[in-house]
């Protein structure tokens, strides 16, 4: 079967990415772009649309209005919504809109492909739903299926696995205020190497350590795979005192986990040798900085400057002015460029 797809963004750009990801998927469909609202109508008025994804900014009628005339024309119609706007009362509005999903931009693909698989009721290939995980040992290889999978079951936001420099490796999910992203990670990842340096110090074997951030927006955990990675995971109430202990020990578990895919595909770690030399070398503490002139030196240097008398000053000033070719000037004769300036040179005549 054939599903209907509508596209609506007044961006080339976006349509043509959000075209190509749904191209990847292994169903069938037929896509059809429009850069308006009233376009698009159009196009639910001339033939039926399943899924219709819409910009909530568009040139005439907004997004949200498109989707009340579309689903008023077909009840049966799904819809997901996408937006870059930053203001916080619009994306509110866009979660409230009673769509099927709502996308910030710039979108988490993955989790775009698993919504339109799921609106449209179809076996579920991106990110394979825990009923057709049971029993599948093989399952737990794929990264992001991983991640999916203990995001839906510890019922969070989303989860990052980043490496040491801050890239993200995988992810399952999106933060509630996607803007933010790139500014969190930087600065949980500071706290990263910050604790990785501490273990360090006191020697651990392996880095076992765990930041929580409570309140908020949402709540957030940061825990170190090993000495190059990190999982954060970000949601609501994730912090309550009857939930993180569970949560911590699921992390445990997922680390494990994280482990033995990160083997698999080959990821390197630094050694133990790599690691105390990156302790060495960076963020040497104030206090440990030894001074390289003692102040028996300083006043040493202090006593053998020269001093300077005015008068030496007055004959430095006096040699400079007399290094300087003097020009002879004469009160009753004007030079070429002055008569210039004064209009009297022949050009000047009329």
């Amino acid at each position: 079967m054939t599903h209907r797809i509508l596209i609506v963004d007044d961006h080339r750009d976006v349509i043509r990415l959000l075209q190509s990801a749904l191209d990847s998927l292994e169903h069938k469909f037929e896509i059809v772009e429009a850069p308006s609202g009233e376009e698009a109508f159009l196009e639910v008025a001339s033939g039926h649309v399943d899924l219709a994804i819409i910009d909530y900014l568009l040139p005439g009628m907004s997004g949200l209005e498109l989707k009340d005339k579309i689903t008023k024309h077909n009840k049966d119609a799904q819809i997901i919504l996408i937006s870059g706007s930053k203001k916080r009362n619009i994306r509110k509005e866009l979660r409230e809109a009673d769509a099927f999903a709502f996308f910030e931009k710039p979108i988490s693909l993955t989790d775009f492909l698993d919504s339109v698989e799921r609106c449209l009721k179809l076996e579920r290939t991106v990110l394979p739903s825990e009923e057709e995980n049971e029993g599948d040992a093989d399952a737990h290889k794929n990264m992001s299926g991983l991640l999916a999978k203990f995001r839906q079951n510890m019922e969070a936001d989303v989860i990052f696995l980043l490496s040491d420099q801050g890239h993200v490796m995988a992810r399952a999910g999106t933060l509630q205020d996607s803007s933010l992203e790139t500014s969190l990670l930087s600065g949980l990842m500071g706290i990263f190497r910050a604790g990785q340096k501490v273990s360090g110090y006191i020697h651990q074997e392996t880095p076992l350590s765990y930041h929580i951030f409570p309140g908020g927006d949402q709540d957030l955990l940061l825990v170190p795979v090993s000495n190059a990675h990190a999982l954060i995971v970000a949601g609501s109430k994730l912090a309550e005192r009857k939930k993180v202990l569970d949560l911590i020990d699921a992390l445990m578990m997922l680390k494990s986990e994280v482990e033995h895919v990160l083997d698999a595909m080959g990821v390197t770690r630094p050694s133990v040798e790599e690691i105390d030399q990156y302790l060495g070398t960076e963020d040497v503490p104030e206090e440990q900085i030894e001074d390289e002139i003692t102040s028996s030196e300083l006043d040493a240097l202090f006593q053998q400057k020269t001093k300077i008398h005015t008068d030496e000053i007055k004959s430095f000033w006096d040699d400079a002015v007399d290094s300087q070719e003097a020009q002879e000037v004469d009160a009753d004769k004007l030079s070429y460029a002055q008569a210039q300036q004064l209009r009297l040179t022949p050009e000047n005549k009329t």
